[in-house]
């Protein structure tokens, strides 16, 4: 099986710069999403160790033709924050080929230490996916 970047890339950066992360792609194919085939559909956002780097299950399984066991339980384990409660949950693992950096090493699929925004949605990503209250920007906010 070939990785393609480009499809990979277009789709995560499609949602990082939009904001549009629910419902996106279940118009993007005709197939109809099937979470016990294909993982949850909502995106995981991950919060720690840094707020906030986003996942879609659909990208990696439904587009790309990964199976389930193709990451789970070796690289992650199925309970819903456990990678996020690992003391080496950091950049530098992934760098040193644990967790995404399995995958993301530059050959498979684009490397972790490239393209930082497309996983990496931030602060305000994170404010526009879940609707937090916007601030006065005369109020000292930091945005």
């Amino acid at each position: 099986m070939k990785f393609d970047y480009k499809r990979v890339t277009g789709f995560l950066s499609a949602i990082a710069f939009t904001g549009v992360l629910l419902g996106f792609a279940g118009n993007a194919v005709s197939e109809e999403y099937d979470e016990d085939t294909y993982g949850p559909e909502a995106p995981i956002v991950f919060t720690s160790p840094v707020k906030a780097v986003i996942f879609t299950h659909k990208l990696h399984t439904m587009d790309v033709g990964l199976e389930c066991d193709s990451c789970h339980d070796e690289i992650f384990e199925m309970e819903i924050g456990s990678a996020e409660a690992n003391g080496d949950y950091t950049m530098q693992s992934l760098y040193d080929g644990k967790y995404c950096g399995a995958c993301h090493d530059g050959d498979t699929a684009f490397a972790s230490d490239t393209r930082c925004t497309v996983c990496h949605i931030g602060v305000k990503g994170f404010d526009r996916m879940f609707g937090s209250p916007k601030t006065d920007s005369h109020s000292g906010g930091n945005h």
